[in-house]
């Protein structure tokens, strides 16, 4: 008899294709973020100007969600992968989460000034 123990298993695809969607947004954001800082002078005021923008300020915060779900299945899977103990697991998988909640709210602060 096989004893089987629940590890959270089958996400395998959905995971794939959002770590591929997330590296894309963080890519696309890298390359619009290099062209902006080139375009604009290199002053306090050209970067205040640059970053008060709401369409900047819009794909920063979603670029920064992307990031925090790339983190996240990357390090639910180191977690899954390497700690065997089940309540430590689950230990590590809700710290994580609170960290990452708690950088989501923080990036809003920042972003958005609020």
């Amino acid at each position: 008899m096989v004893n089987r123990h629940l590890t959270g298993a089958h996400y395998g695809l959905r995971d794939w294709v959002l770590q591929r969607i997330t590296a894309v947004i963080m890519l696309v954001y890298t390359v619009f973020l290099l062209i902006g800082l080139f375009a604009m002078p290199n002053t306090y005021e050209g970067w205040q100007a640059f970053f008060s923008n709401t369409i900047v300020r819009i794909f920063t915060q979603i670029t920064v969600l992307a990031l925090l779900l790339h983190v996240w299945v990357g390090i639910r899977d180191v977690w899954m992968d390497y700690v065997k103990p089940m309540g430590l697991r689950l230990t590590m998988h809700v710290l994580t989460i609170l960290w990452l909640v708690g950088t989501f709210i923080y990036s809003v602060r920042v972003i958005w000034g609020v």
